[in-house]
């Protein structure tokens, strides 16, 4: 995420934190009323049982002669009430329930989304488990204390607000002794807050570290047992384990010191109220009944401060939570789809210019300089050039998964940051070196290049690729699992589908980032036949490593250090001398080797 979208939100108050969390999830706030209506119910409903047992000691008991009829009454009184209340705290828990899971399954939604709306530079910024974690684990602990601890604020606010009443009702002297002893401790409260809240805000960034670092070693198990890397990937694992342990404790620990104050205050409050009770009782102050139903009362009163400490720790775990997924929803794309009111582009042949194009990474050197050219239509354009020549950024800022930092990139004469993403992505498919594979059936993944298309047509599209006997020889053939990432597959055979993927979506220009980088010899000859039907009438651009793919273009681009160095047919560059002609000869040379 950006650096200011980090910053703004570590200095907002937990307050504005919440406030503007809350105005992404309107589902939370509709019946809302309702709900309160019933913690209302539900607190003063808790008042019913000590005011029974003071009528009961003073009116029912008076003169130490027991009143049935009225103590039966009162008890029975006393029991509607009760079960009126649990009924309405079931009530409001399960509308509570909903609301909450309907308001957070939006903004996973929308975190997901708009994870999905920044551009790749962007998300490379952040490790993927940190990214899953703001929308899954963050937002699980939001759900915690809006389930939970915003309950328990509403009903704990409410419970205080009533046992006051009551109590200043029964002995302003005793209320008075009660609120001396906890103003101290709630003085002290918004300290501890802002120090649980810095606890928790690093609570939430080490378990982001630690399921990073869990989901690397996990697909990347392969790669570590290869090199015998078990020990040094435990290692990193248990470093970030320990030091998300360590930062819970030190959350835990400021938890834990609360509680007992709580505790202690209680008992010096209990024993100051029996001591002036007694005073009071004896000067005819107050009544039997009603001191122990004011001990009663203060068990109410003490209840929502102890639990207070506990909704606390909820409350800056959840804050800190919605910190971590604003600042997602904060950062602006940087390549934004201008929507409906962007160009479209009619489907047709397709020409590419890059008119003065720059482009370098936050805080690093420019990686492409002064980048122009003009890609006529239907033609077949070679990329060529060492690693980190810029070949792979020349891709991606024709495909706009980023924007150039000077200069621009047009589609047909329009600016690519004018184009709607629904329509560029339907005229420019790319397709890129790791030829990614979702976790399902082949048909399944090659119908990602035409969610409409029926198992005819992909069929079609195999045997116009040469793949149909490939197909066949697989176990279930267009049925075959392809397992995580692909992974049941070989390297070569995840290039094919990913290639049939970009045919079906049939585009006018297509560009195949070093697709055949894994391709053995044979497998290349009938992708070479396949992909002259396939880019006939159309721009192809291809970044590859063989030689081949540049002996059959129409003209080869030759980027070296970023700039564009070479252009013009392979016949014509390999006599000049030049990057290209070096790297001919390192082509010819390995290929004898």
């Amino acid at each position: 995420m950006t650096a200011q979208s980090i910053r703004a939100n570590s200095e907002r108050s937990a307050l504005a934190t919440i406030r503007q969390g809350l105005s992404f999830t309107p589902e939370f706030r509709k019946g809302l009323a309702v709900t309160l209506l019933l913690a209302v119910v539900a607190t003063v409903g808790k008042i019913i049982v000590p005011i029974a047992v003071q009528q009961t000691i003073d009116t029912g008991l008076k003169d130490g002669t027991p009143d049935i009829p009225y103590i039966t009454s009162a008890v029975l009184v006393c029991a509607a009430a009760v079960l009126l209340t649990a009924l309405s705290a079931y009530v409001m828990n399960v509308r509570l329930y909903k609301a909450t899971e309907s308001s957070l399954a939006t903004l996973r939604v929308r975190g997901f989304r708009h994870v999905h709306d920044l551009s790749v530079l962007t998300q490379n910024t952040e490790r993927r488990g940190a990214l899953v974690s703001r929308v899954t684990n963050d937002i699980d602990q939001i759900s915690n204390f809006m389930q939970w601890g915003g309950l328990m604020i509403i009903v704990s606010f409410g419970q205080l607000f009533v046992a006051t009443v009551l109590m200043f009702v029964y002995s302003w002297q005793l209320t008075l002794l009660v609120w001396a002893c906890f103003v101290p401790l709630l003085i002290a409260l918004p300290r501890f807050q802002r120090l649980l809240s810095r606890a928790y805000t690093v609570v939430r960034e080490r378990t982001g570290d630690m399921l990073a670092a869990v989901s690397e070693s996990v697909v990347g198990a392969a790669v570590i047992r290869a090199y015998a890397s078990e020990r040094r990937t435990a290692e990193r694992i248990d470093h970030t384990v320990n030091a998300n342990r360590s930062a819970q404790i030190r959350a835990q620990t400021i938890v834990g010191f609360v509680f007992p104050l709580t505790e202690i205050v209680a008992a010096v409050a209990i024993a100051g109220i029996v001591l002036l009770g007694v005073r009071l009782g004896l000067s005819g102050g107050i009544s039997q009944g009603q001191l122990v139903a004011f001990l009663f009362l203060v068990t109410l009163f003490v209840s929502p401060l102890q639990t207070a400490t506990e909704v606390l720790n909820e409350a800056q775990n959840a804050v800190a939570g919605w910190r971590r997924i604003l600042g997602v929803l904060d950062t602006p794309p940087d390549v934004a789809d201008p929507g409906e009111q962007g160009v479209g582009l009619p489907r047709g042949p397709i020409s590419v210019a890059f008119e003065d194009v720059h482009f370098s990474y936050p805080g690093g050197v420019p990686v492409l300089h002064e980048i122009t050219l003009r890609i006529p239509p239907r033609s077949r354009i070679a990329v060529v050039g060492e690693t980190g020549s810029g070949k792979t950024t020349f891709a991606k800022l024709l495909t706009r998964l980023m924007d150039p930092v000077s200069g621009r990139v047009t589609v047909d004469g329009h600016d690519l940051r004018d184009v709607r993403f629904s329509s560029l992505r339907e005229r420019i498919v790319m397709v890129p070196q790791d030829g990614f594979l979702f976790d399902g059936t082949l048909e399944e993944n090659v119908r990602y290049g035409k969610p409409s298309a029926v198992t005819e047509e992909i069929e079609l599209a195999m045997t116009e690729l040469g793949l149909a006997d490939w197909v066949e020889g697989l176990p279930g053939g267009l049925d075959t699992p392809v397992g995580q990432r692909g992974e049941s597959l070989s390297a070569g055979e995840r290039q094919l589908v990913a290639l049939a993927r970009a045919y079906l979506a049939d585009p006018d220009l297509l560009l195949l980032d070093e697709a055949t980088s894994a391709v053995d010899p044979a497998t290349e000859v009938r992708l070479a036949r396949a992909l002259e039907g396939v880019t006939r009438g159309r721009t192809a651009i291809s970044i590859a490593h063989r030689l081949s793919t540049a002996e059959n273009a129409d003209e080869v681009l030759v980027f070296d250090s970023g700039r564009l160095v070479q252009r013009g047919p392979h016949a014509e560059l390999v006599k000049e001398p030049g990057v290209y002609a070096g790297l001919h000869a390192s082509w010819i040379s390995a290929a004898h080797s």
